[in-house]
């Protein structure tokens, strides 16, 4: 699994007083760089850029971390018991016992993990800015103002980090049935899909 920071140092980048912003060709107003991450992308595949993974709709409780440890114990309630990034197999694959799906709602969401006055984007929003991309494709996204790295994801079956410098996953708002949609990019294509929300991916926050 890929670098893990202090824990004072990964407080600071997650949610950070005075977050960076830049302004993407769609007029937005984004952080420059994802949660967890040191530092602004420099290459598709710069690992410092990469960030922290997080399971949809879990605050910033230490689960999002590449290397914290696993348990297959469902969460009870939105506030997980402990820091660990919990593993699910059956449907709807959630880390979630009762699934709820106002966790990531708006700045004032009842887990939001970005910095105050910050939100997850819709899943419009993010397909606002892949059509401003000069090519639909990591190479696009990496080139777009937001710098969008190849994250890679975590997976919600055994909790091993996988596909980092190889395809870009982030989290949305926009809930579809019991599935959470999320940007996915390689270096062929560009789209937003939903998917379980047991399964840790990025987050690039977007002012509210």
């Amino acid at each position: 699994m890929s670098g893990s920071l202090n824990l004072k140092a990964q407080d600071k980048v997650t949610n950070p007083s005075s977050p960076i912003e830049v302004k993407s060709l769609t007029g937005k107003i984004w952080m420059d760089r994802n949660l967890g991450a040191t530092q602004v992308a420099q290459s598709s595949s710069d690992k410092a850029s990469y960030g922290y993974l997080f399971q949809w709709g879990r605050s910033s409780d230490g689960h999002q971390k590449r290397s914290s440890f696993t348990t297959k114990k469902l969460a009870k309630s939105a506030v997980a018991e402990n820091d660990k990034f919990i593993e699910s197999t059956k449907f709807p694959t959630d880390w979630l016992k009762s699934q709820n799906a106002d966790l990531w709602q708006g700045a004032t969401g009842i887990s939001n993990p970005c910095p105050t006055g910050f939100r997850l984007p819709t899943a419009s929003e993010f397909e606002e800015e892949i059509a401003t991309w000069k090519t639909k494709n990591a190479s696009g996204a990496f080139l777009s103002p937001l710098k969008l790295p190849l994250t890679g994801y975590r997976s919600n079956s055994d909790g091993k980090v996988t596909d980092s410098g190889y395809n870009g996953d982030y989290w949305t708002s926009t809930t579809t049935n019991s599935y959470s949609n999320g940007l996915y990019f390689d270096e062929n294509s560009a789209a937003t899909d939903a998917g379980g929300r047991g399964v840790g991916v990025a987050v690039r926050c977007i002012k509210n």
